[in-house]
């Protein structure tokens, strides 16, 4: 099977998490190596990012990435045996 994120709800739970934190857009930007501009996409249009910088933003933000996916169809495996998660 293939998992999509809903990148909307994720940007949305992104910014709530910072938010709580206290953070400002600029100093996440800093911490996981984007700019202001690209946390704004990411939080308000649910903009890809690089996997790496997406790594880091789940993890920092402690963000369960399985409560903003679905299952839909089938796909090809990768040949570790893992699926993409594509936005």
């Amino acid at each position: 099977y293939e998992k999509r994120l809903d990148c909307r709800a994720l940007g949305k739970e992104i910014k709530r998490r910072r938010k709580a934190k206290g953070w400002t857009q600029e100093h996440l930007a800093q911490i996981v190596d984007l700019t202001p501009r690209s946390i704004m996409y990411i939080e308000n249009k649910g903009q890809h990012t690089s996997l790496n910088a997406f790594y880091k933003l789940v993890t920092l933000l402690d963000i369960s990435v399985d409560e903003f996916s679905t299952r839909t169809g089938t796909t090809e495996r990768t040949s570790a045996g893992n699926t993409l998660i594509v936005c």
